[in-house]
């Protein structure tokens, strides 16, 4: 039923348990993975507010570094389990802008992905990626704790 899974990560630890479920579920499958990072610009910054910014293409590149390593992690645990894995790293203001996007550019059947299970007010401000994919996506989402 399931032949090609999107699994959004952010590389932390809540991620790094749903990448664990999703690989399981792949082997129950036969199933690929698409394992999918998004990085975020730097918002803009108001001059008054620019000294205390560190230099943004450091940034950049700390961030590019951090995401590629959690990706290498998911590809080296998916091969290690023998299911077949790819990794994307894909840049977008939005993240589930680009999980949905990449879900359909990569024929995905189904997307696994963590909830950070935020509540109250963080949930109403900081909205949830995963309410979003959920939202926006014709595919079936499930959603790890």
């Amino acid at each position: 039923m399931f032949k090609s899974i999107l699994l959004p990560t952010d590389g932390s630890q809540l991620s790094e348990r749903a990448a664990q479920t999703a690989i399981e579920f792949a082997k129950i499958h036969g199933a690929r993975i698409t394992v999918v990072s998004v990085m975020q610009p730097i918002p803009f910054v108001p001059m008054a507010d620019a000294a205390v910014l560190t230099d943004p293409g450091l940034f950049d590149r700390e961030m590019r570094r951090s995401l590629e390593a959690g990706l290498d992690k998911v590809v080296a645990a998916a091969t290690a389990a023998g299911v077949p894995c790819e990794a994307v790293l894909g840049e977008a203001n939005s993240p589930y802008e680009e999980i949905v996007r990449t879900a359909e550019e990569h024929h995905c059947d189904i997307i696994i992905m963590a909830s950070h299970g935020r509540k109250g007010l963080n949930k109403l401000f900081l909205g949830s990626e995963t309410q979003k994919v959920l939202a926006h996506t014709h595919l079936p989402v499930m959603v790890l704790r």
